[in-house]
């Protein structure tokens, strides 16, 4: 399930969405029982921007995301170190609630996962009866017309809003994930190889949809594609695990310093494909 950012409370019609916020990793260090699957991570993940996240399987990235928005402790026996800050306040502070976490940090999931027994309008306000958000009709129509048009869905659906979200093709179905997330207005939103199951076509309307929200609200993407962390981030980060080491992160900065003039050797293998 996709989850994301709102207090609980009347939404006005035309309020999507708040302000992007910064997020920031602060030596982060995560194990899985006895295994060290992190060493040290810190980023900065500027609001309003795409940080992309990049480096070969098993390094981290995905756990890195997860740890995000607090979803890795759901892991039995998963254990973490570190701080994640949102805005500058302690998402794993002891006062701060599981709930409202999540409503602030939305999460797309690699594979489409839209609610298979609802219809592509109930999809979309799924997360107001989640985050008990209280919404009149008349503003409610307005926020799925709102959100599908932000995922470049509304043009596709909107003369079939009552049929099943399931029904759709599997790049569309990825944009109403995004619009359920947009609809409970997160400042973040994280995004774990949105376009790995994708077709080209449904991948360059998801990078599209991408590129229109990154000045709304903070993106934080893993990819693969070299090429996409190029074409939709503004900021890159290289994770890599060396010789069963724990990931890390080798370099980071702007993404056209570090595909063009990395600083580390093993970065430039790296976006040009010599190993990984």
């Amino acid at each position: 399930m996709t989850t994301t950012a709102v207090m609980p409370g009347n939404v006005p019609a035309g309020a999507l969405p708040p302000d992007a916020a910064p997020l920031e990793a602060r030596a982060v260090s995560a194990w899985f029982g006895e295994r060290k699957v992190l060493d040290r991570v810190s980023l900065h993940m500027p609001a309003g921007s795409v940080t992309a996240l990049i480096g070969p399987s098993g390094c981290g990235k995905s756990t890195f995301l997860r740890i995000l928005n607090r979803m890795h402790e759901l892991v039995p026996g998963a254990t973490l170190a570190g701080e994640v800050l949102l805005d500058g306040a302690d998402i794993y502070h002891h006062d701060r609630r599981l709930t409202e976490v999540r409503r602030r940090i939305g999460m797309v999931f690699q594979k489409p996962n839209p609610f298979p027994a609802m219809s592509i309008y109930e999809n979309v306000t799924a997360g107001l009866k989640l985050t008990a958000t209280r919404i009149s009709r008349g503003d409610r129509d307005d926020l799925v017309e709102q959100c599908l048009t932000k995922a470049g869905l509304w043009n596709e659906v909107h003369d079939r809003l009552r049929q099943p979200g399931s029904a759709l093709s599997g790049g569309q179905q990825q944009r109403l994930c995004i619009a359920r997330a947009l609809a409970v207005r997160p400042q973040v939103l994280l995004m774990d190889e949105p376009c790995s199951a994708l077709d080209p076509t449904s991948t360059r309307r998801v990078e599209e949809t991408i590129r229109e929200l990154a000045a709304e609200v903070t993106i934080v993407i893993v990819t693969h594609n070299m090429q996409q962390a190029q074409r939709v981030s503004e900021h890159c980060a290289f994770f890599l695990a060396e010789q069963n080491t724990p990931g890390h992160i080798v370099e980071q900065g702007l993404t056209q310093r570090m595909f063009h003039r990395p600083r580390d050797p093993r970065t430039e293998d790296y976006v040009n494909g010599r190993f990984g």
